[in-house]
């Protein structure tokens, strides 16, 4: 059974879905089932560069990667940043070069930031 919003991972050939309807059939891709990408996965040291800070700016929240800077390199960056404010999501797809952050022109009530790293997966605030 799947659940509303997570986040599942080909090992084959890459591809990422996200759950946007809940059912109970197994997610498969290249023939075998997709990896359920957990959360805040690893050692605690990497929640420094992973877990996303949330802060508020004028026009809305703006949500950076980790205390410490996340590397934006071609091998290693953060593929996007997602917030799901009051059960509406919102994502900014990133690319190797650019500052791991977002700008998003929302106001809510409840807020959660996750954003998937290409090495190290699923972080959530």
């Amino acid at each position: 059974m799947t659940n509303l919003n997570e986040v599942y991972k080909c090992n084959v050939c890459g591809n990422i879905v996200e759950v946007l309807h809940t059912g109970v059939g197994e997610l498969v891709c290249c023939g075998q089932p997709m990896e359920l990408k957990k959360k805040n996965q690893g050692p605690e040291d990497y929640g420094q560069k992973h877990i996303p800070v949330i802060e508020k700016i004028e026009n809305g929240i703006k949500v950076k990667i980790g205390a410490v800077e996340h590397p934006m390199e071609e091998d290693h960056f953060i593929e996007w940043i997602e917030v799901i404010a009051d059960g509406k999501s919102y994502r900014t797809f990133l690319k190797p070069g650019i500052k791991p952050e977002a700008e998003f022109c929302i106001e809510a009530d409840n807020i959660t930031a996750r954003m998937y790293c290409n090495i190290h997966g699923l972080w959530s605030s």
